[in-house]
């Protein structure tokens, strides 16, 4: 199983790529906006794709996040925007989209997450292992690509 769970990482990183290109062009008062009926934003949605991801992967295997505990507890779910996110705050999250996958990687590889607890996520699919939750990030990050295509007309 340990080729294609690399292989499925490797899948999440083309559709990061993807929507990165389709924002591209927004300013960061755009990616900030928050509109009428949403509860989120663009940047907050790119946040918490990072977030979530930590969440499934690393603290229910009992580790520490990647990322900053700061970084984690804003757009963890359950979240909404909080505040401004500046210009570079905006290209960090960028960044990170790609980092957190290396570093998921090279955890994955190295059998850094081996004690994983199960749980059954909200949308009442259970997870009982690493590679269940590293499946089961396409599902999630497509819904909030979903969003941010959505939001992206409405900016």
């Amino acid at each position: 199983m340990y080729h294609n769970d690399i292989r499925e990482i490797e899948i999440i990183k083309q559709p990061r790529e993807r929507v990165l290109d389709e924002i591209k062009e927004l300013t960061v008062e755009q990616l900030n906006k928050v509109p009428a009926g949403f509860n989120n934003n663009i940047i907050w949605n790119l946040g918490h794709i990072i977030a979530a991801q930590q969440g499934i992967c690393y603290k229910r295997a009992g580790l520490d996040t990647r990322v900053d505990e700061a970084f984690f507890n804003t757009y963890k779910p359950g979240t909404k925007p909080e505040g401004f996110v500046d210009a570079a705050g905006v290209e960090e999250i960028k960044k990170m989209l790609f980092t957190t996958l290396e570093q998921l990687e090279a955890d994955y590889s190295n059998s850094v997450i081996n004690n994983y607890t199960s749980f059954v996520t909200r949308y009442n699919i259970p997870l009982s292992s690493i590679e269940e939750a590293i499946g089961f990030l396409p599902f999630h990050e497509g819904l909030h690509i979903g969003y941010i295509m959505s939001l992206r007309k409405l900016v």
